[in-house]
């Protein structure tokens, strides 16, 4: 008798360590600590390191871990674009005179934004998400008057998606933005890498891809994919109560989508590669190809969240 694992519980090496392209930098963050590598003007690296806050139980729990995660990561991403931003906000002239200024300005754990500050970049930041690609989309196939609940999802559903493509397509024009991508590629590239078990050389990382399946914009692609079959189970009401099913059941949405990211990230099979191949083939826009430059910040990052034998047997 064959002891052969079924093919969908075929696993791979798997990191948990994940990360975000930033301004001319990258930010990894491992099991427990974050690293933020920026490229300064002046060619040299900053690399900043942080202690992570102990996960709250909800961060276990299937499902809402999903929800509490995209807020968490939310949160960690607005600092660090902002700490990598803060590098390049101010004239050539001024920063030599203001560095000394900007830096007593920064918490002492490297931040450059105050809580308050935070709480409207994330709420903006949801609101304008939430807008744009859930309650737009919505608001438009009802003009419509389709009397037909499926049609209806289907539609909102297809209209959600042309609009984010739509979307990162333009921004993409944008030469900050291009940059950004190709950062991103470099994240992608370092942590492919690493799962390969090869060294973090500059030259072995290039020789990588630049896509990988637990990337954020798979989840985004699975957040759309998934909230097309649960908003069909909720029926096609007036724009006002179709509005607020939907935002009530972003959390549960988010959720599930999560739980499909953590199971093509774990295993190699026929279901992980059909779930991922949107976010996947999606990736050609948002992860470019990076230069040695960029790919040194990413292996300065990766390396600084490492964990260690004595983190280990701490947690």
């Amino acid at each position: 008798m064959s002891n052969k694992q079924p093919d969908f519980f075929i696993t791979m090496k798997k990191t948990s360590i994940g990360g975000s392209a930033l301004l001319e930098g990258i930010m990894m963050i491992g099991p427990h600590k974050k690293a933020i590598a920026v490229r300064k003007p002046d060619g040299e690296i900053d690399l900043n390191v942080e202690n992570l806050p102990v996960k709250r139980k909800i961060a276990r729990v299937p499902v809402l871990r999903g929800a509490y995660s995209l807020i968490y990561q939310m949160i960690i991403s607005i600092k660090a674009l902002t700490y990598a931003a803060s590098f390049y906000d101010l004239e050539e002239e001024e920063k030599t005179d203001s560095e000394a200024k900007k830096n007593e300005t920064k918490s002492s754990n490297g931040e450059s934004l105050s809580k308050t500050a935070v709480f409207f970049a994330i709420l903006l930041s949801v609101g304008i998400t939430v807008g744009l690609f859930f309650l737009l989309p919505n608001f438009i196939i009802g003009l419509l008057k389709i009397q037909n609940n499926v049609v209806n999802n289907l539609l909102e559903g297809v209209l959600r998606i042309a609009i984010f493509i739509g979307y990162i397509a333009a921004v993409t024009f944008m030469k900050d933005i291009k940059r950004v991508w190709m950062y991103h590629g470099a994240e992608h590239k370092t942590i492919n890498c690493y799962e390969a078990e090869q060294e973090l050389t500059v030259e072995n990382v290039m020789k990588h891809t630049t896509s990988n399946r637990r990337c954020g914009t798979s989840f985004l692609f699975l957040v759309m994919a998934v909230s097309i079959i649960i908003f069909s189970f909720v029926g096609w009401h007036s724009v006002a109560l179709n509005m607020i099913i939907r935002i009530l059941l972003l959390p549960l949405v988010a959720g599930l989508a999560y739980e499909l990211v953590k199971v093509a990230g774990r295993y190699d099979n026929l279901f992980s590669k059909i779930i991922s191949a949107p976010g996947m083939l999606f990736q050609k826009l948002t992860a470019k190809e990076p230069d040695e430059d960029m790919v040194e910040c990413a292996i300065m990052a990766f390396n600084a969240v490492l964990p260690t034998d004595e983190e280990e047997a701490k947690w």
